[in-house]
């Protein structure tokens, strides 16, 4: 079989992951802008900085060369925050074959705009295949080979088709999805619960409070992704439920993280300047908020956890909220 070009762009935690794993059967260069973290994948297989000791396949390249990276390429994936997602893909631009899938990685918004990256690979990269590749995937397991499971959607599932088996690798397994809107919400939304289900562990909830937090933020998910576009199967499945029992049960995840350090009573800029990787749920907040109030939908939670990042309240303050003294039907919104 011929190997494919495959650029990733970023070379965080999950961007380097999803290169070195995909470089076991296709030509992938990974595109940093750090000089340091590109010398260190090309001679010695590692990115300590962001995976500590874990090998990288030694097949994968790096550059700092954007245009080198993308250029001829057959798909590329690209991993930055959202916040740097439109100032990357358009400085790739000029070097971009047309008619290639340009994948999301990304898991948050653009602030301001409240794009999601496959619509600002619309704005900027026209003439390309939008996607995203999303779900329970925790960066650190996936690189020191354990299983894990992923959902590739892409506007045209054809192309889906084509590019899954090329990102399918060892234990490493890749579901396509036809539901853009629903995968690519599943990810932004989980990470704002996360942050809740964070402080209750934080504040020494136990596993009852946690339990009732995912599955009330799933309800919520759901609620706002199918007022926006999105199925609800897709939020019960991978993209959705996975993603989300990841992220708010795991060591591993920075958002959680920040929730326990806020019901240390941590400020947030406190939290995040200590932090060498992106918290998506704290930019994604409130243009979330914003968003179920334009579409008249009930966030408790997720305006529960806003009200801490913006300062209005404390951690230990809204915890009684985040889970409401009078139930309803588990129907109703709240």
């Amino acid at each position: 079989m011929k190997r494919s070009k495959v650029a990733i762009l970023g070379g965080g935690s999950w961007g380097t992951t999803t290169a070195s794993v995909i470089s076991r059967h296709c030509d992938a260069i990974l595109w940093a802008r750090d000089g340091q973290i590109v010398d260190e994948i090309n001679q010695a297989h590692t990115n300590h900085r962001y995976l500590g000791d874990a090998a990288l396949n030694a097949k994968l390249t790096a550059t700092t060369d954007i245009g080198a990276a993308v250029n001829q390429a057959e798909a590329v994936l690209i991993a930055v925050p959202s916040s740097h997602f439109r100032e990357v893909l358009a400085s790739a631009l000029s070097d971009l074959p047309m008619g290639i899938p340009l994948i999301s990685l990304s898991k948050g918004l653009e602030k301001g705009s409240r794009m999601r990256m496959t619509e600002i690979i619309h704005d900027v990269a026209p003439g390309r295949i939008p996607g995203v590749l999303t779900g329970p995937n925790l960066a650190r397991e996936i690189v020191a080979g354990q299983a894990a499971a992923s959902v590739l959607a892409l506007e045209d599932h054809e192309a889906a088709l084509a590019l899954q088996p090329k990102l399918n690798a060892g234990l490493f397994r890749v579901y396509t999805n036809q539901d853009v809107i629903g995968c690519e919400l599943g990810g932004v939304l989980k990470n704002i619960i996360a942050i809740a289900v964070g402080m209750g562990d934080g504040l020494g909830a136990g596993d009852n409070t946690r339990a009732a937090l995912i599955t009330r933020g799933l309800a919520e998910m759901s609620r706002l992704g199918e007022a926006l576009g999105g199925k609800a199967e897709t939020f019960a499945g991978l993209a959705g439920m996975g993603d989300m029992i990841a992220t708010c049960t795991s060591p591993q995840s920075r958002n959680r993280h920040v929730g326990m350090e806020l019901a240390k009573g941590r400020s947030i800029d406190d939290i995040i300047d200590t932090m060498h990787m992106v918290a998506e749920g704290v930019k994604s907040a409130p243009t979330v908020i914003d968003l179920a109030q334009e579409k008249g939908i009930s966030l408790p939670i997720s305006e529960d956890v806003y009200r801490v990042i913006i300062g209005e309240s404390s951690a230990r303050g809204v915890y009684r909220g985040l889970l409401r003294v009078t139930a309803g039907a588990e129907s109703d919104p709240g």
